[in-house]
């Protein structure tokens, strides 16, 4: 397809648009935009849960489905345990590194299982940074601040104020660690500002900052040595006979056999719920982000909050087709990238808080706005080589190079034209309901990072992420240490899931999927 004179107008129009920023929406306009433009008020896309800890809440369909799915284990499955440890960390991003590391380090007998290979998560691809309050300017105060109204004030109080209050401390951890944090010419952290913050407050590594966080952190777990199971997939919790959680049970997706694992506490950091594609989305996820964690801890009775919410970020890749769904990092709307319709206007603030500017992509597509490619995806323009122009040649070689690398492998050179975008899910801002310390309501069984709830509210602030991952990933994983020290091993049931099937019979429940997925069901069951 010959863009040329689309990228025309575009350029055309760079002058007029640098004289002329969109203003942030009031709370009014703002919440009237959402509600009529974003997927989470898509009626139809919604129904209630049948049955369970959520009965009766509204959640979308493909989300309802995988928590009143039947597990894959039978009911006389052996429990006879190939593995016994004090703590059982189920996923290897970031938060269950980071869990892993400081269960570790309390002197916890740990055994780390994850999917897929260590690190393979959305971790290793987060691109704009980690917020943290560390510049002189700044505090957690505010940073609490920004993040209870990027959340429309659903947040919850006590743990949003853990994770900015323990944010410096987590900085101060991962540069011991040896994480490479861009710098100032004076050797100061550099900081950069984030859509919906008013301070800057992002810590970034270039574009590759979840890279270069994992990077140390799977250093770290293998120098450490920590017992490692790659390719083992959990599939099912274990309970005890008072219904604590004592471990799970594992599939080994190299030979298609089950493990028992038995454990004194267990934590879930399994991620989001991307690849379940909901409401037909793309998605910017990793292969593996099929929800298991929350049909885990629903099924051993874990209430999960705000799961009718999930964030669309709203740079997604649209063109060319290999990138479709693919994070067009936000750190280039942070530089001055403009959002730009097919006519050549800005219609978002572009640094307003992701919903706002998803919103707005979205109703400049459906009113007629967008710009439409010869496969008939719609988007609008990311201005990438406005950086080129306003900071001078190399601004997006130095700052963005993934980028730039990434959209070159297909023809497409960001510093001379500008890139298609559209809205692509990203994130569940619900989950598992946890206290401060990442513990559920069903004791032993903790829960850290995007499988966890409550934290981010309605809306997720960019940068947030990356801190939540570290703060309840550290202190899930000292208590649960802590609480292996003081408890013996409780006894191996499947009371829990034979209950759960009651249930789905009672409330004539009888046309279920298999969950956890464990893949994305094109790529057919393990």
């Amino acid at each position: 397809m010959d863009f040329q004179p689309l990228y025309d107008v575009v350029h055309a129009s760079r002058d007029a648009r640098l004289k002329y920023t969109p203003p942030r929406l009031s709370l009014a306009d703002r919440d009237a935009l959402i509600q009529r433009w974003h997927p989470d008020y898509r009626e139809a896309a919604y129904r209630p849960i049948a049955f369970g800890p959520n009965a009766g809440d509204r959640t979308v369909r493909e989300l309802a489905a995988l928590l009143e799915g039947d597990s894959s284990i039978a009911g006389d499955l052996p429990l006879s345990p190939a593995h016994v440890v004090d703590v059982l960390v189920v996923g290897g991003g970031g938060a269950g590194c980071a869990a892993a590391l400081h269960a570790h380090g309390q002197g916890a007998n740990v055994l780390l299982a994850t999917k897929l290979r260590l690190a393979d998560s959305n971790s290793v691809m987060a691109q704009g940074g980690m917020q943290i309050a560390v510049a002189p300017d700044d505090s957690p105060v505010q940073h609490f601040l920004d993040t209870l109204k990027g959340g429309h004030m659903k947040n919850d109080h006590r743990l949003l104020k853990t994770m900015v209050e323990e944010g410096p401390s987590v900085a101060q951890w991962l540069l011991e660690l040896g994480v490479l944090f861009d710098r100032n010419a004076d050797g100061g952290l550099h900081v950069k500002k984030g859509g919906g913050s008013t301070r800057e407050r992002l810590l970034t590594c270039s574009d590759y900052t979840g890279l270069e966080i994992m990077r140390v952190l799977k250093d770290e777990v293998l120098n450490r040595k920590i017992p490692l199971l790659e390719f083992s997939a959990a599939v099912e919790l274990l309970s005890d006979e008072q219904g604590a959680c004592a471990g799970a049970v594992l599939l080994d997706l190299d030979n298609k056999r089950h493990i028992v694992a038995a454990a004194k506490t267990v934590i879930l950091a399994t991620g989001g719920i991307g690849r379940l594609h909901i409401q037909g989305f793309p998605t910017s996820n990793h292969y593996g982000a099929t929800g298991d964690g929350l049909a885990l801890a629903y099924r051993i009775g874990v209430p999960l909050v705000q799961i009718d919410t999930f964030q669309y970020h709203p740079s997604g890749g649209v063109y060319p087709e290999q990138l479709v769904g693919q994070l067009v990092t936000e750190g280039i709307r942070s530089e001055g990238g403009h959002l730009v319709n097919a006519k050549g206007e800005r219609f978002v603030n572009e640094l307003d808080t992701r919903d706002v500017v998803a919103s707005s992509i979205i109703r400049e597509c459906e009113e007629g706005r967008g710009v439409r490619t010869a496969t008939g995806r719609v988007g609008v323009w990311l201005d990438t080589p406005l950086l080129e122009v306003a900071q001078g040649a190399g601004t997006l070689d130095k700052h963005f190079p993934a980028m730039v690398r990434q959209y070159a492998r297909y023809g497409v050179d960001i510093r001379t034209d500008p890139v298609l975008i559209y809205p692509t899910l990203h994130y569940q801002n619900g989950g598992a309901k946890i206290d401060v310390n990442g513990e559920t309501p069903v004791r032993n069984l903790f829960a850290a990072g995007e499988t966890s709830g409550g934290l981010h509210g309605r809306n997720r602030l960019m940068g947030n992420s990356l801190l939540d991952l570290m703060v309840f990933g550290k202190r899930s994983g000292m208590t649960a240490a802590a609480r292996a020290a003081a408890i013996p091993q409780g006894m191996l049931t499947l009371n829990h899931l034979r209950r759960f099937r009651e249930d789905a019979g009672k409330h004539g429940v009888t046309d279920r999927v298999v969950s956890p997925l464990v893949l994305p069901a094109y790529a057919g069951q393990p």
